[in-house]
């Protein structure tokens, strides 16, 4: 099972009681056999791959995580659990071959961002939003490209990097380092020039990457939110609010970039990233010292110039391309009926709408131009808008 998740390039197997084992193959679960897993099963399985001390452990704590490679197969990470007193595995595939950032057709300013040599990135998504690989071919580039030292520190490792121009050590959590705080506690005593933290998940992790940032570091990490305001507001409530101004001060100081990222399907029934990209330029830093997050979309809306892009307007690209459907961009968009509007003027008239595209500014409070080229876009909008209602009336 594990040879067909690896050649056919799946990115987890379930393996549970009274069901057949599946695996996921570009995000979509499709059962390895017609027979499901019978009692006992499982357990068998988890039982040869566990050690003694892994066994003693998995009784104790009815979870168990540990690492597996098979020769000529893969590296695997196991997740072995109980579930109505039957046991149950999930299998994640570690990829070896980690793909080139051309090949994932990433926004071209985050080579850029990657190449800094100080502050804090952080990469936003769900689960299974695909943050790891787009991080994990970000720092192949710098690796590829840039002399230093990265360490990262991950649970689990999901793509193992070989030393190119930069010296890489790779650290996961209950293998290499008891827990992230340890590991986060010794990394400046290693002199990294790049720290990779997996993810930040509590108040004492989001502390560690913004001083690695104010110390002369590039700290990247990941977050679960949807989007970069979503972001904001989750690393505020890690905080008390007496410490929440000085933490916005040095967020604003610190920021490079919030890159938020969601896996829509394409025309030919693969996966690829949508990427809202908001850049920690003046602006942005004035706005987050100041916590007052509503105007940062409209910013990034109008800001495409220096590389910054929203949700919906990465979707839009998208469906122009032809790469996703209009149906396909609409479902995953922040604003559909915004969405389904520009659409709508972009088939109508597209030469009006690549000049509406082509207009976008940085922002600026007294940007005439900018706000004239937003007030266009405004009137075609309520133009369509009132069309569709008269075809409604007329129908």
């Amino acid at each position: 099972m594990l040879r067909i998740l690896s050649s056919q390039d799946g990115s987890d197997l379930y393996l549970s009681t009274g069901a057949p084992p599946c695996a996921k193959f570009n995000g979509v679960l499709k059962p390895l056999s017609s027979e499901p897993l019978k009692a006992g099963d499982v357990a068998r399985i988890a039982d040869a791959i566990m050690d003694e001390e892994q066994k003693a452990e998995f009784e104790r704590e009815l979870e168990m995580n540990l690492a597996i490679s098979v020769a000529g197969v893969g590296r695997f990470r196991i997740n072995i659990f109980k579930q109505r007193n039957e046991v149950s595995i999930v299998a994640r595939n570690i990829k070896l071959d980690i793909p080139l950032f051309e090949d994932l057709k990433l926004p071209e300013v985050l080579l850029k961002v990657v190449m800094e040599k100080r502050g804090l990135v952080l990469f936003v998504g769900g689960t299974g939003s695909g943050k790891s690989t787009s991080l994990a071919a970000l720092i192949d580039h710098r690796n590829r490209n840039s002399g230093g030292h990265i360490i990262t520190i991950e649970d689990p490792i999901e793509y193992v990097h070989r030393h190119r121009k930069s010296i890489i050590n790779q650290r996961e959590v209950g293998v290499d380092t008891r827990s992230f705080h340890a590991a986060l506690k010794n990394t400046l005593r290693q002199a990294p020039d790049v720290i990779l933290i997996g993810e930040i998940r509590d108040r004492e992790t989001m502390e560690h990457a913004l001083a690695f940032a104010d110390t002369g570091h590039l700290a990247i990490s990941t977050l679960h939110a949807n989007n970069a305001n979503q972001a904001l507001d989750r690393i505020i409530n890690f905080f008390p609010e007496e410490r929440r101004p000085q933490l916005l001060n040095d967020l604003g100081n610190n920021l490079k970039a919030f890159v938020s990222q969601r896996l829509v399907r394409t025309q030919d029934g693969k996966r690829r990233a949508a990427v809202e990209v908001l850049l920690g330029t003046a602006t942005i830093s004035d706005i987050i010292k100041r916590g007052d997050f509503s105007s940062i979309k409209e910013i990034m809306d109008k800001s495409r110039a220096l590389g910054m892009q929203t949700f919906d307007q990465a979707l839009f690209d998208l469906a122009v391309e032809g790469a996703i459907s209009e149906e396909e961009a609409v479902k995953n968009a922040d604003s559909a009926n915004n969405l389904r509007l520009k659409l709508k003027l972009h088939r109508d008239n597209p030469a009006a709408a690549q000049t509406q595209a082509a207009s976008a500014q940085p922002a600026t409070p007294a940007a005439p131009a900018v706000e004239a080229s937003s007030w266009g876009l405004e009137l075609a909008l309520e133009e369509i808008k009132a069309e569709d209602e008269e075809d409604k009336k007329g129908g």
